[in-house]
């Protein structure tokens, strides 16, 4: 993984409130002066509402999402800036300082990014940085400020509250890998790919035209015992689904490349949290409603663990008084808007989606955006199909697995056994990984499941994948 060091800020330091603190005050000395002053347009914009906007979402992102997402302040500081740009140029400047002074501000802003995004090493780097520009700041203004006048006064507390929160800034020390510019809220952008690889999510614009699909069959002797000796254990409700998903998981552990995701027309990991979507009915019935379920599950999960957590999320569906999770609330919703107003909102849901901006409760309900789905036809009784992938959302692995079928088989000896097969279907986003990863996946599924006993316990090693 990225050597690389980010930081935060936390809610337990009086440093952080007291930095909130200045900057909304910051706001209210600004607020103050041009209310009894009076201003123009221009001025409310760029004089008021430009550093005030600056200073509270500042503050707001410190108390709010400074643990994880610290590095968010380049924005607010971005603001500011700008803010004080506009304040060079309304004064009577030569031209060739006002230019230096942009340089400056640029830089500073560069600075910054650069040290809250992990790139450069140093939290004592942004208090050199906000202790210089509160210094010259003072040094410029400082007859003004002797006379108090509130919008300098407003300045200085702004710079003031960004020379605190430099002092309350600590680097994480947990080993784990924290978000930063580029990553979004559902994966991490794998930034190390080839440049074929970068390229081609941007040439091969959508899912269902990027996918490869392969059937397959596979001899389950070994599964279907294996599924018995489960059950006189006591998971009583114990199958051939199981034992193929914590496969899956388990490949997932070793080729972390099948847990990726394009979206925005980048690529994306999804680390060490590997969602599962399902289609569940609450009885075998055309007329009973089915609904989607979303598993969260870990790379070192045991097939004990991917079993727990299943039926946990199964029983909490078929128990309530309807197969309501969330999901059909929210689709019932937009089907009752008007067709045109629909269309528009699908238009936003992709805009945000493409830009990593779609809310979580929406990520969690969505069974669009996922690590993999699995289908079982078994249970319908008809052959594995080869299924579509969705391009709403990011998921990129469909498996569909086919009711069990027995064949007859000469064996070495001349003798005929009597074996049994289930057919699959994958449908695999190839824009993720290449071809001989997914052979190689593949393979490696096939050995787990001629050996299934391998999965009751984790795995020697967990395999990351490339930052």
């Amino acid at each position: 993984m990225e050597k690389r060091t980010t930081y935060f800020v936390s809610r337990k330091n009086v440093l952080t409130w007291l930095a909130a603190l200045l900057m909304i005050g910051s706001a209210g000395l600004r607020i103050a002066y041009f209310c009894g002053k009076g201003a123009d347009a221009t001025t409310v914009w760029l004089q008021i509402v430009l550093p005030a906007a600056a200073g509270l979402i500042f503050a707001l992102q410190i108390l709010l999402d400074g643990k994880e997402h610290f590095y968010r302040t380049a924005t607010p500081v971005f603001l500011m800036a700008v803010y004080f740009v506009v304040v060079v140029v309304a004064t009577e400047m030569l031209k060739r300082y006002v230019f230096v002074n942009i340089l400056v501000f640029l830089a500073f802003y560069i600075f910054y990014r650069q040290i809250t995004s992990g790139r450069w090493s140093g939290p004592w780097l942004l208090t050199v940085l906000f202790a210089g520009a509160a210094a010259v700041y003072g040094y410029y203004h400082l007859d003004t400020l002797r006379q108090w006048q509130l919008h300098r006064m407003a300045d200085t507390a702004m710079l003031l509250g960004c020379f605190v929160v430099s002092l309350a800034v600590r680097p994480h020390a947990d080993g784990v890998y924290h978000p930063t510019w580029g990553d979004r809220s559902d994966g991490r952008l794998v930034r190390t790919l080839p440049g074929m690889s970068k390229i081609e999510p941007y040439i091969m614009t959508t899912r269902n035209t990027s996918c490869n699909t392969i059937h397959d069959e596979l001899e389950i002797t070994n599964i279907e015992k294996y599924v018995r000796e489960k059950r006189k254990e006591g998971l009583t409700h114990f199958g051939i689904n199981h034992v193929f998903i914590a496969a899956y998981v388990r490949c997932v552990s070793q080729y972390p490349a099948v847990n990726r995701f394009v979206s925005g027309q980048k690529v994306y990991s999804r680390g060490d949290e590997i969602q599962y979507c399902m289609t569940i009915k609450r009885e075998m019935t055309t007329e009973s409603p089915d609904t989607c379920i979303k598993l969260h599950l870990k790379p070192t999960d045991t097939v004990y663990e991917v079993y727990e957590k299943m039926e946990a999320a199964v029983r909490e569906v078929k128990d309530a008084e309807d197969l309501d999770n969330g999901f059909e609330s929210l689709v019932s919703a937009l089907a009752s808007l008007p067709g045109l107003f629909l269309a528009f909102v699908v238009v936003v849901l992709r805009t945000l989606d493409y830009f990593g901006l779609l809310p979580g409760f929406l990520l969690e309900l969505s069974p669009f955006h996922g690590s993999v789905f699995f289908t079982s036809m078994g249970s319908l009784g008809i052959p594995a199909i080869i299924h579509h992938l969705y391009d709403f959302g990011n998921l990129p692995v469909f498996i569909a697995f086919g009711c069990k079928y027995r064949r007859n088989e000469v064996a070495n000896d001349g003798t005929v056994e009597h074996k049994k097969y289930v057919d699959m279907g994958f449908t695999l986003d190839e824009r993720i990984c290449d071809g001989f990863y997914y052979a190689a996946v593949l393979k490696y599924l096939r050995r787990l499941l001629a050996h299934p006993e391998r999965l009751d316990t984790p795995p020697e090693t967990v395999v990351k994948d490339i930052p």
